[in-house]
Parts: C-alpha cells; sequence; structure tokens
C-alpha cells in the first residue's frame, strides 16, 4: 500500500510541476523542488521529457545539484551534464561520496572529464584519483573512506569520547573498525556492543576478530552475495595486505542488485541498462537498430534454411500453414531454460561442479516435454487433415526441437559465459536462431523423406 500512494504522490508531483512550468510559474517549481528530497527530484527529472527535464534542472538549488546527480541514471545525467560547465560539475559532485564521485567521473566523456578534474581542488582532485583507480565493477568502486578506526587497547569509555567529540557518525554505521598502527584490520566492534558493555571493558576483549572482510578486487556481483548471505548492512575493505581502505554500505549493494535486475531485463531486448525513457527520437532509433539488424540477420538465416524445402511447400502447401508451430514450441521452451539458467549465473549458484547434472536435468525435461507436446500435436494434426503419416512428421519434430531447446538453453549461457561474453545480452538471439533452424530442418526435412 505504501508504495501505490508513494506512486501517485510522484504522480500528482511530476503533474503539478510540468503544468507549472508550462504556465511559467517557475518561483514555484524551484519552491517545490526545495520542500522535496533529492531522491523524489531525480525521478521528477527522469519522468519528465527532455525540455521540460531542461527546465527543471535549471530550477534546482545549485547546494543539491551533487545530491541529485547521485540519484540519476547514467543516460539521463549524462543528458544533464552535456549541459553544464566544468566548473559547475566540479561543484556538484564536491560533496559526493568517494563510490558516487567515480561513478558519475566516469560516465563522463574525456575531454569533459579532463575539464571537471582541473576545475576541482587539491583534496577533491586527490579523491577522484583513487576512486578512479578500481576497476568500475569492483568492491573498490562501491566503497567509502568514511570508516571510525579504533585501537584495540582502549577501553570503550574512550571510543564513547572519541565518538561524542566527532558530534554524528557516518550514515549507515554499525561497526567501528578495530585497526593496528599500521592500520591493518584486526576486527569490529558493534555500536550494539559498545553501549551495552561496561566502559571499562577494552576493546580487544569484546571485538569480533572472526569479521569477514571484503579485498578491494573482488566483483562487484561476488560482493552482494556476500551481503545477500550474510545480512550484512555494511562491511570492511581491505588489500592484500589487509589494510583498511574503506567500507561497503547496504544502500549501495542496493544500487548493485537493482542494476543487475535491469540489466538482466533490458539485454533481453538490447537495451542498455541507464536507457532513458525519455531520449531523443534519433538517439532511442540508433540504438534500438543495432538489435534489429542482428535480428534480421538471424531471420535470414532461418529463411534460408526453409528454402532448402520450396518444391515440398509446394507439392504440400498444407507444411507452409504448420510450419511456425515447431520453431515456436522450441523458442518458448528454449527461453524457459535459458532465463532460468542466466538467473542461476548471476546468483553464483550454477558453476563447474553443477553443469554437467544441469545440463542432464534440462535434457531430460525436454525429452519429457516432447513426448507430451508431441503426442498431443500429432493428434491434433492427425484428426484436423485426416493424415496420421503428417502427424507423426510434426511429432517428430516437435520433439527434436524441444529436446534441442533444452540443451541449448542450458549450454548457451555457459559457452557465453565461458567466452565472455554476457549471455543475457546474447543468449535470446543465438538461442532463437538454433531453435529456428533445428525446428525448421526437422519439420521440412522429415517431410521431405517421409511424405514425398
Amino acid at each position: 500500500m505504501p508504495d501505490v500512494f508513494e506512486q501517485d504522490y510522484t504522480l500528482e508531483q511530476l503533474q503539478q510541476v510540468t503544468k507549472a512550468i508550462n504556465s511559467g510559474q517557475f518561483v514555484q517549481v524551484r519552491q517545490t523542488l526545495a520542500e522535496i528530497p533529492p531522491c523524489d527530484t531525480a525521478l521528477l527529472l527522469e519522468s519528465s521529457p527532455h525540455k521540460i527535464r531542461t527546465a527543471l534542472w535549471q530550477l534546482v538549488d545549485p547546494d543539491i545539484q551533487g545530491d541529485v546527480l547521485e540519484e540519476l541514471s547514467e543516460d539521463v545525467r549524462l543528458s544533464i551534464i552535456a549541459k553544464m560547465e566544468p566548473e559547475l560539475i566540479a561543484a556538484a559532485t564536491e560533496d559526493m561520496d568517494d563510490d558516487d564521485l567515480g561513478e558519475v567521473l566516469r560516465s563522463l566523456p574525456v575531454p569533459v572529464y579532463q575539464d571537471v578534474i582541473s576545475a576541482m581542488d587539491s583534496q577533491d582532485r586527490a579523491r577522484a584519483t583513487l576512486a578512479l583507480s578500481y576497476n568500475e565493477d569492483s568492491a573498490g568502486a562501491l566503497m567509502n573512506g568514511d570508516t571510525i578506526t579504533i585501537r584495540p587497547d582502549v577501553s570503550l569509555d574512550v571510543v564513547l569520547r572519541y565518538l561524542r567529540l566527532k558530534e554524528e557518525l557516518p550514515q549507515g554505521t554499525d561497526d567501528l573498525y578495530v585497526v593496528d598502527k599500521e592500520n591493518r584490520f584486526l576486527g569490529s566492534l558493534s555500536i550494539g556492543i559498545l553501549l551495552t558493555n561496561p566502559p571499562d571493558k577494552l576493546v580487544q576483549e569484546l571485538m569480533n576478530e572472526e569479521r569477514e572482510t571484503i579485498p578491494v578486487t573482488m566483483p562487484e556481483s561476488e560482493v552482494a552475495q556476500l551481503f545477500e548471505r550474510h545480512n550484512w548492512i555494511s562491511a570492511p575493505v581491505v588489500d592484500d595486505q589487509t589494510q583498511l581502505l574503506g567500507r561497503i554500505t547496504i544502500d549501495d549493494i542496493v544500487d548493485v542488485i537493482r542494476e543487475d535486475a535491469e540489466h538482466s531485463l533490458m539485454s533481453m531486448a538490447g537495451l542498455e541498462d541507464e536507457e532513458d525513457t525519455f531520449a531523443p527520437v534519433m538517439k532511442s532509433s540508433q540504438r534500438r537498430s543495432i538489435w534489429l539488424g542482428i535480428n534480421l540477420l538471424t531471420a535470414l538465416l532461418a529463411a534460408f534454411v526453409a528454402s532448402f524445402f520450396e518444391s515440398t511447400l509446394d507439392i504440400l502447401p498444407i507444411l507452409a500453414v504448420l510450419n511456425g508451430i515447431v520453431p515456436s514450441m522450441g523458442g518458448v521452451a528454449g527461453s524457459q531454460t535459458l532465463t532460468l539458467v542466466i538467473r542461476g549465473i548471476a546468483l553464483g549458484h550454477v558453476n563447474q561442479t553443477n553443469q554437467r547434472f544441469l545440463l542432464g536435468k534440462e535434457l531430460a525435461i525436454g525429452a519429457l516435454n516432447g513426448v507430451l507436446w508431441s503426442l498431443l500435436i500429432a493428434g491434433v494434426v492427425a484428426l484436423w487433415q485426416w493424415d496420421f503419416k503428417l502427424g507423426a512428421v510434426i511429432a517428430f519434430a516437435m520433439f527434436m526441437n524441444l529436446v534441442a531447446a533444452g540443451i541449448a538453453g542450458a549450454s548457451i549461457p555457459l559457452i557465453l559465459k565461458r567466452m565472455k561474453i554476457d549471455p543475457a545480452l546474447a543468449g535470446s538471439v543465438v538461442l532463437t536462431t538454433v531453435t529456428d533452424i533445428v525446428g525448421i530442418f526437422a519439420f521440412l526435412g522429415t517431410a521431405t523423406w517421409f511424405l514425398l
């Protein structure tokens, strides 16, 4: 119920803001934007057509522009930054967390990035250089340096007085990290233990020395799996010498999980993860044309296979009517397996130890479905056309294609992953090609051999 309310509230905001902009009531819009959090402002920007979005951004308070930029998708962020001066971009990124700073700078075109770096002060430039030194999809790119460290030989009373001097804790702080003089990670002390134990106790008596750390080079997908498995709120990041570099918090992991889900969904359609819903027509058209071109090539390949049986289709026109059934069933069955395996790979469930079992399982499912649906379609076609041979032909083709679809749906993602090609992006194209060709060849080839 809260989700519905929030969605309706945001829609109402968007309608009010759009109406005010169209009426020239810019003071009212500026006041509205000042009263809502940056995340809602970002949502309004992403939900607005290009012209309204440009006007909205000009009315956003410069003091919160950095916070809004953090919340925007890459495509929308780039469209806004493209119209900003480097000095303004540098000012907007001044108070960003390290991971958000790195993400924004990575998305900039090289000339703009160089101008923004030049416009930064020395402290922000050093932060930016460090943030960009880590691989984009690694733990280093996710972490922030806002950790609170303590020594093991001090009392809890000293720690509490130290925290009071700081006046506030970094957002999402659930643990204090215990380090030695060389900043090597020794363990963690939870805030709960700090507050519920006698103040004369030493940190080393209560700290968790078994606290798991995250290597700075670990892929972000593995980091997300660890957070999910252990229900962490935050986790320390260390280098090869176990020196504490920073921490990753759950809000960053939520972004990773959301981006992975968007990637899988958008890649299936050949679109980019950060595709702007309201991008200009020509820009969107160019991106989609690539995928349409690939699909056209695969369709032409299937048509080329069918052309070998042109004489058969001339003699038995009914085959042309039935020819789409077998590839269609194979495509659906293969897509089910493909989606399941891609999900298993993303979650880390599928690995070298269980791949053979998975292939065997999908082969068995394909064979079982093949027998079931082959008998059904054979009966339908035989009664419809009163031709039991034709029923047998389409039954055989259906069985072969469903078995092939099961094998292809399971093996294609594994092969693409081994070739370092994204299965979510290329898997459906390869699968469709396989099921179309096998289905057409099995049906028309068997009909040519058996019926003529």
